[in-house]
């Protein structure tokens, strides 16, 4: 049976979405439909007042109150699709652990567009697409697999995708793919330094402070040099907008896979 709550005082008995939130899963991320779209920043904005009044009491802020739960990074439990989503949300969950909602269709793509944006209420939502898809992809056509090391195979000369899934966010995701020069943090950035023994190293920075430099040359190995050694030390020029070579289709699917990578069991 559905009905609009009114937030009576034990109302944290029953969080919203409780069990739709724990991991996204290879096997669940299949069910994602391509149907799935991008929001407007108006729906985006309608559902951060959604959440706030319906949601935030439970889930907190950020959407992490609830153990095993984070709505801000996209850690579902039963869901992978927006229709998923709807289906949870209008029905409720099984066992009384949460309340039917009789929202509109509107109010539903609001909430849905706000936690697809990463609780960013000026950001874009994401449509996350299919994660076979999205691997293939990543070690194909998009070449990512060229750079980026996952769990334990691959080259080093960018940074390790392994645990990609829990540290950033879909919109996060999306923005390095589609837009790696507003993304990329500066201590990602590639380097090429001269040591006054002529010795020309490319690499990528791992860290650096006021007297040396670590990172890894293209060969793989660990180095860290001392400042004073070097004659020249340069940042490369950051990548062009729009440089990927993937569709807006499989852009989503790529997302859809990187979701998927959670660390080594």
């Amino acid at each position: 049976m559905k009905y609009a709550p009114q937030k009576p005082s034990n109302w944290c008995q029953k969080p919203l979405l409780l069990v739709i939130f724990l991991s996204l899963t290879p096997a669940l991320l299949l069910a994602q439909e391509v149907s799935d779209h991008q929001y407007s920043s108006e729906a985006i904005q309608a559902g951060l007042a959604i959440y706030s009044r319906e949601c935030a009491l439970c889930h907190g802020p950020q959407g992490d109150l609830v153990s095993g739960i984070n709505l801000r990074l996209g850690q579902f439990r039963n869901a992978s699709s927006d229709e998923d989503l709807r289906q949870v949300i209008s029905n409720g969950a099984a066992q009384g652990q949460m309340p039917a909602f009789n929202f509109g269709d509107q109010e539903l793509s609001g909430l849905i567009a706000y936690i697809r944006a990463g609780f960013d209420p000026d950001g874009v939502a994401v449509r996350i697409g299919d994660p076979e898809r999205g691997k293939a992809l990543f070690e194909g056509k998009g070449e990512c697999a060229s750079c980026h090391r996952v769990n334990g195979e691959g080259p080093r000369t960018a940074p390790d995708l392994s645990s990609i899934g829990i540290l950033r966010t879909p919109t996060n995701l999306q923005l390095n793919l589609i837009d790696p020069a507003a993304a990329l943090l500066p201590i990602n950035r590639p380097v090429r330094l001269v040591t006054r023994n002529e010795e020309t190293i490319v690499g990528r920075r791992l860290n650096e402070d006021t007297y040396t430099v670590q990172l890894i040359d293209s060969q793989e190995r660990l180095r860290s040099l001392l400042k004073s050694e070097l004659v020249t030390y340069e940042l490369s020029e950051r990548p062009s907008k729009q440089s990927t070579n993937l569709t807006n289709d499989e852009v989503a699917d790529v997302v859809g896979y990187l979701l998927t990578l959670r660390g080594m069991e």
